[in-house]
């Protein structure tokens, strides 16, 4: 099946342009384009015309689960009728193992599982194996992690036919290998009940949620398949077969599993006469007793805490090779579009290293077999080899994405609104504050606002409070402000609460603030990471959404980064006039908040899709755990307790809707209370501490 795309817009502005080069630079077997594409030009509009015209399986990677949900949204409602699935790390709160070996300390592995984003990722592993070519995966950079390999998957799958004869018992242990679990009780997802001659199934996943089968023997006959009902039993619709894949991406054949565990005892034999010889008794200990323990547990349930650090052995690999990742599940002719590429690739280039860094201390110290290595990300040149053709999108892109791209740049200047950059205008640093205080009070006037960049948290703290004295609503914004109390800042600024955002550094990817008409940068005469050119379009880029946006630079000289800055937003501006002259085109403001995106997402897709319904009730939330956290120390430790249970539910329920910034926020406040529990405790144990 091809792609088709629904959506009542047409290519607009720069967008046909830039589709036709990036198709035909493709057609001409390019191996990389850059799209750059300034803030507000409709990029995803633009990617999702070259995935019809290339008609490729796609996998788009963005930087962050929360962008790649939105992407994902989109996508779908881009494309109804074709597999848009859903790729990202499934942990909701994730703490690896290490070993920190200057204080002796063990760290042992914590995880919390998003059961509903497991599922999701299995559907897309599934969807890919079922040989449809009318795919796109949206994902994290979780896909260059090792995820099983490909052919045991799909060896593991269970195709049942009506008509097909095979014993019931042989069925059974089909469903067990596939890491499918008996159950007695309410059927769950990866479960499966026996009743007389009928198996009552329960799949991993389903098309529209959980999918529960009935199949019905007859001697040793399928006679019958019925979806069902899970909760009452009753028959739906009956089947001619279906296809049921395992449970888990780390899957393998039996075979696989008695050879892995033969070569694990050799490398364990080996391991131990390595330590024996260095005299370190107590690693040899370690090492034998773990190792030995998993084993026990890999021969009696078929897994074992920590089971991916013997990937290695079950895939059958050799020492040193790359595991397989989800790009494996993809044909060759694949097309890769990485989102926001100058962040997203750095990302990719450095997970391996860490990784690697954290794995060497466990090894050396006992705590694992050597083969944990091979457990790992992709190295950046692994994943340069698997990407034959990648499309990068970025409004700045990096030398890198240049390179790649062999010179085949597509700018993406007009926008769809007719709105301009705004203008950068540069001004000395003498009198700047009343001149500040004198723009933003023309500013707030209009109704519009304002945004601040300082350089320093100091510099924005001391703004922020003389605009307060001076009768500016605003509030400042830091990496020292949690999580939850950014995101709520942000919102306020939304809602009119306040006019002017104070920060250090406002160029996150997806600040979407349509109501910022000005953005004033300070210390633009001071070279480095947070005033490049890079930094200064991108928060430049924030005020792009507004017809009056303008830039205010203040510095006492003009660094080349702020030579170039303007020099490229004159650039664009002229060529954006001249197209809206000739076009008679009006500039209109853009309406959109990405304060509601994830809220749409979970609106547009709740037939499609009810993995992905964002509860309003917890978006509205996000204000009430924002409350001043001083009454917190008027509770007793048992109300202290059930705000921590309520906090964690409240954030498993967040990542659950794939709402990972609230989730985050649920996070922070679940350690808050954690912390002052604590201290309660201590407290109560000890009234003289203090």
């Amino acid at each position: 099946m091809d792609f088709k795309l629904v959506s009542e817009y047409t290519p607009a502005g720069g967008q046909p342009a830039a589709i036709e080069q990036i198709v035909s630079a493709f057609g001409a077997d390019a191996g990389g384009v850059t799209l750059m594409g300034v803030t507000g030009s409709g990029k995803t509009f633009t990617m999702a015309n070259v995935i019809t015209r290339l008609n490729k399986p796609t996998l788009v990677i963005s930087h962050n689960k929360t962008l790649a949900a939105q992407l994902y949204g989109e996508f779908k409602n881009f494309f109804p009728e074709n597999a848009v699935e859903y790729f990202v790390s499934y942990y909701d709160y994730y703490q690896p193992e290490a070993y920190i070996p200057t204080t002796d300390t063990y760290i042992e592995k914590d995880l919390s599982i998003n059961d509903e984003i497991e599922r999701l990722r299995l559907k897309t592993v599934a969807t890919l194996l079922s040989g449809r070519r009318d795919v796109i995966i949206v994902a994290s950079v979780s896909c260059i992690y090792g995820c099983g390999n490909p052919d045991d998957f799909h060896a593991t799958a269970i195709e049942i036919r009506v008509g097909e004869e095979i014993e019931m018992r042989t069925l059974m242990l089909s469903l067990v290998n596939a890491l499918y679990t008996r159950t007695e009780l309410e059927l769950q997802p990866g479960t499966f009940r026996v009743t007389g001659d009928t198996i009552d199934i329960m799949a991993a996943f389903g098309e529209f949620g959980n999918q529960c089968f009935r199949v019905m023997f007859f001697d040793n006959e399928i006679e019958a398949i019925y979806s069902i009902d899970p909760q009452t039993g009753q028959k739906l619709n009956r089947l001619d077969s279906i296809t049921l894949y395992p449970t888990n991406l780390f899957v393998t054949t039996q075979e696989r599993i008695n050879n892995a565990i033969e070569q694990i005892y050799l490398d364990l034999g080996k391991q131990i006469t390595h330590f024996e010889e260095e005299n370190r008794p107590v690693e040899a200990q370690r090492i034998k007793q773990r190792v030995e323990y998993d084993l026990e547990m890999i021969k009696e349930l078929g897994y074992c805490s920590g089971i991916e650090n013997y990937s290695r052995y079950f895939d059958g690999r050799e020492e040193g090779s790359r595991p397989f990742c989800l790009i494996d599940f993809f044909p060759r002719d694949m097309l890769t579009i990485i989102d926001e590429s100058h962040v997203t690739v750095p990302q990719i280039r450095g997970m391996y290293g860490g990784d690697r860094a954290r794995k060497e201390n466990l090894v050396e110290y006992g705590f694992r077999l050597p083969a944990a290595k091979d457990n790992r990300p992709l190295k950046f040149d692994e994943f340069e080899e698997l990407s034959k053709r990648v499309l990068y999108v970025s409004a700045t892109p990096t030398r890198y994405e240049f390179v790649k791209s062999e010179g085949i740049i597509v700018e993406q200047i007009i926008r769809p609104t007719g709105l301009i950059d705004p203008a950068l205008d540069t001004r000395k640093t003498k009198g700047q504050i009343d001149n500040i205080l004198e723009e933003v009070t023309e500013t707030v006037k209009r109704g519009e606002k304002v945004l601040i960049a300082t350089l320093t948290k100091r510099m924005a703290e001391e703004l922020s409070r003389y605009l307060d004295r001076v009768g500016v609503s605003n509030r400042y914004i830091h990496s020292d402000i949690e999580t939850l109390e950014r995101v709520q800042i942000l919102d306020d600024l939304r809602d009119d609460k306040i006019d002017v955002l104070v920060g250090v550094n406002l160029l996150r990817e997806g600040l979407d603030l349509p109501n910022v008409s000005l953005v004033i940068i300070l210390d633009s005469d001071k070279e480095g990471f947070l005033r490049n050119v890079r930094s200064i379009t991108q928060i430049a880029g924030r005020a792009a959404r507004h017809p009056r946006g303008r830039v205010i630079l203040y510095g006492d000289r003009l660094t080349d980064s702020v030579k170039q800055a303007i020099k490229e937003s004159n650039r664009r501006r002229d060529i954006q006039i001249a197209y809206n002259f000739e076009h008679g085109i009006t500039p209109r403001q853009v309406q959109k908040s990405s304060r509601r995106q994830n809220a749409l997402l979970g609106e547009d897709d709740r037939e499609g899709n009810n993995n992905l319904y964002l509860l309003d009730r917890v978006a509205s939330d996000s204000i009430a755990i924002a409350a001043d956290t001083t009454s917190d120390y008027l509770l007793s430790p048992e109300e202290l307790t059930e705000a921590i249970n309520r906090a964690k539910t409240d954030m498993a329920e967040a990542a659950k809707s794939l709402d990972f910034q609230l989730a985050a926020k649920h996070r922070d406040r679940m350690h808050e209370l954690e912390k002052m529990l604590k201290e309660r405790q201590t407290e109560i144990l000890n009234p003289f501490s203090k």
